[in-house]
């Protein structure tokens, strides 16, 4: 008897052995840096809102650092980390439960001047401070867009909400106050 090749796979079967491996991909529970050894009984959401606040309290440190390095720019600067603060009083799970935030700043802290949370020392010169400040905003504001494909409905609003107005603070720190266009 001659030897003849084995039938082919039809489309049909191989689309469905390949929506199978997806499939079996997602049930694995792949997880990131972030959920990694994570307690499973805590929600997706409260543990991205958590993050979402860690980001914002290192990003309020970051205005302080540079409120502090340079006195000058207080002012222009106050708006811009009152927002900051806002965003993480709001992003807080226990503001999503309803429950009363805890005293103090987000952070934790005292509202002193602290070092810049990523151990970057802030540019001397003040223009390169904004910038500095700008990046980090930019870097925030862009996370946050990513983060909005796995959020929740309401958290998504919200993140898509605060990656918003963190592109409008990069605008403001990088634009020339008084200056007309």
């Amino acid at each position: 008897m001659p030897w003849t090749p084995p039938p082919r796979p039809s489309r049909r079967s191989l689309l469905a052995g390949a929506a199978g491996a997806a499939g079996a991909v997602l049930l694995t529970g792949c997880t990131d840096d972030r959920s990694a050894g994570a307690d499973p009984t805590i929600s997706v959401e409260r543990r991205m809102r958590e993050a979402a606040v860690r980001d914002s309290a290192r990003l309020l440190e970051r205005y302080d650092a540079t409120a502090a390095a340079h006195p000058d720019l207080a002012a222009r600067l106050g708006p811009l980390r009152a927002a900051v603060a806002a965003h993480a009083a709001a992003l807080s799970p226990s503001a999503a439960s309803g429950a009363p935030s805890p005293a103090g700043s987000p952070s934790g802290g005292t509202g002193a001047a602290a070092p810049a949370a990523s151990g970057e020392p802030v540019p001397a010169k003040a223009a390169e401070a904004l910038t500095a400040l700008a990046d980090a905003e930019r870097s925030l504001s862009e996370a946050r867009t990513i983060d909005l494909a796995g959020a929740p409905g309401e958290l998504a609003r919200m993140l898509a909400s605060l990656a918003a107005c963190g592109a409008v603070h990069v605008y403001l720190l990088t634009s020339t106050p008084g200056a007309t266009p």
